[in-house]
C-alpha cells in the first residue's frame, strides 16, 4: 500500500476520533493543513497525555492548545460569566484578562468584585493593583496596595510586595522603592527583586552598593543548580549587563 494512502487513512482516522471526542476544532483543520506533522501533533498533545494520564503531558497539551488559540479560555470564561455572574466566575475571567494583557477589562472585573458584599478580600485588591500597573497607572497601584496594607496588615504576598516596590519606583519615590527592594531581597524567591534593587541603585549612581548587590546575586546563581539558572536566565542576564555598565 502506498505511503501516501496510509498517511491519508491515518489522517482520516484521527479526524474522526477528534470529532467523536469533541476536538474537531481546531484539530481537524491542523491535521488537514499540515500533513504528517498535524497528525503527529494530535497524537503527542491529545492522545499520549490521555493514555499516560501524565500531569506534565496535560500541561504540555494546555500550552500547545493555548498557543493555537490564546483567546479560547477567555471566551469560555466570558460565556460562563454571562450565564452565572458569581465572584468565582468573575475572578477567573479577571485573572485570564491579566494573563492576556486585557488590563482595562481586568480592572472592571475586580472593581465589580470589590463592590460586592463578599468581595472585599485582599487577593482581589492585589489583582486590581496588578491590572492598574499593567495599564500604566502606577500611582493607582500604590494607592490600591496602601489600602490593602491598611485593611489587612497581616496579609503577606511576595509578588504584591515586589509590585509595590516597582510602582513606587515608577512614580519617582525612589528612596521608598529602595527600602522595599532591600526588604524583598532577603526573602523573595528568585532573582528578580535583587536585580531590580541593584539596577535601581546603579541608576541612582550608587555604583558601589549596586555592585555589592549584583555581585552577591551572580555568585549565588553560579552555585545554583542548572535548572535554577535556566529559570532565572533573564534576570541573570540583566544583572550581568548592569555590572558591565
Amino acid at each position: 500500500m502506498p505511503v501516501a494512502l496510509i498517511l491519508g487513512v491515518l489522517d482520516l482516522v484521527l479526524i474522526v476520533h477528534a470529532a467523536k471526542t469533541g476536538r474537531f476544532s481546531p484539530w481537524a483543520y491542523i491535521i488537514l493543513m499540515i500533513p504528517v506533522f498535524g497528525s503527529l501533533a494530535y497524537v503527542a498533545v491529545e492522545l499520549v497525555p490521555e493514555w499516560l494520564g501524565s500531569y506534565q503531558g496535560q500541561k504540555a497539551k494546555k500550552r500547545f492548545v493555548s498557543s493555537l488559540d490564546p483567546q479560547r479560555r477567555y471566551r469560555a470564561l466570558t460565556d460562563e460569566l454571562a450565564m452565572t455572574d458569581t465572584i468565582a466566575n468573575r475572578e477567573a475571567l479577571a485573572a485570564e484578562c491579566l494573563a492576556l494583557g486585557k488590563f482595562d477589562e481586568a480592572i472592571h472585573h475586580y472593581n465589580e468584585i470589590i463592590a460586592r458584599p463578599l468581595g472585599e478580600e485582599p487577593v482581589f485588591f492585589l489583582g486590581r493593583a496588578r491590572a492598574e500597573f499593567g495599564v500604566g497607572r502606577p500611582a493607582d497601584t500604590v494607592a490600591t496596595l496602601d489600602e490593602l496594607r491598611q485593611r489587612w496588615p497581616d496579609y503577606q504576598s511576595a509578588d504584591g510586595h515586589l509590585l509595590y516596590a516597582r510602582a513606587l519606583e515608577e512614580v519617582g519615590r525612589t528612596d521608598e522603592a529602595i527600602e522595599e527592594y532591600k526588604a524583598l531581597a532577603g526573602y523573595f524567591p528568585g532573582a528578580e527583586a535583587r536585580v531590580r534593587y541593584g539596577v535601581l541603585l546603579d541608576r541612582l549612581d550608587r555604583k558601589a552598593e549596586a555592585r555589592v548587590v549584583l555581585t552577591d546575586l551572580l555568585t549565588h546563581m553560579r552555585r545554583a543548580p542548572r535548572h535554577v539558572r535556566k529559570a532565572q536566565a533573564e534576570w541573570i542576564g540583566m544583572a550581568e549587563r548592569a555590572m558591565r555598565g
